[in-house]
């Protein structure tokens, strides 16, 4: 099957985005062995040469992906979206099975491009600074919305937070459970017990 970009870029998007989206489109088809410059040009149906003159060295491209990747799981997580910890658990709970099942059900190959670039980041030093950074975009709005939850310990949270969804996506488009995703009641169920654990939680 030939990549197509036309799903994820729209008409008259800017020759950058067209070449990450073609390049993300690559790498959930094909893996890291299929992402080239020549096969992103022919991907996004541009002249050949001009991924080159965007990401001259494979780290620009792969950097590039990276970007590109983020931006379209904000999009997805929409983490700065979350209902205001005032409204209680049970609004968070709600916005935070909500953006999980959306992801799950209407993106997995995203997913799939985020395990291709994080494995190669474990290889690349300067990819790994550049991964990692991105993340904390998502990470840290998780932590103020905890901490201003009443987290006693909002990065550690944090971390438990997302390990248990990683866990979750991992599972469920990759790995054994990817034939049974949890539907929106059994997120919001998970995401229940995690919160009211976190968020009883007293100082030790």
């Amino acid at each position: 099957m030939s990549v197509r970009t036309s799903a994820t870029s729209a008409v008259g998007a800017p020759r950058a985005e067209v070449i990450a989206d073609a390049a993300l489109d690559l790498l959930a088809e094909r893996g890291m062995r299929g992402l080239t410059h020549r096969a992103v040009d022919e991907a996004a149906g541009l002249p050949q040469g001009s991924t080159s003159n965007y990401a001259r060295t494979r780290l620009a491209l792969l950097e590039a992906t990276v970007r590109r990747l983020a931006v379209r799981e904000s999009r997805v997580l929409a983490v700065d979206e979350l209902p205001d910890p005032a409204g209680g658990i049970h609004s968070l709970v709600d916005g935070m099975a909500l953006a999980l099942h959306r992801y799950l059900t209407n993106h997995p190959q995203l997913l799939v491009c985020r395990y291709e670039l994080a494995l190669e980041a474990t290889r690349r030093p300067e990819l790994r600074a550049f991964f990692d950074a991105t993340g904390r975009q998502f990470h840290e709005p998780l932590t103020a919305l905890l901490r201003a939850a009443g987290s006693q310990d909002p990065e550690r949270h944090t971390l438990s937070l997302v390990a248990w969804s990683e866990g979750i996506m991992f599972s469920c488009v990759a790995g054994v459970f990817h034939a049974s995703v949890p539907d929106l009641a059994d997120l919001r169920e998970g995401f229940g017990e995690l919160l009211r654990g976190m968020l009883a939680a007293s100082p030790s």
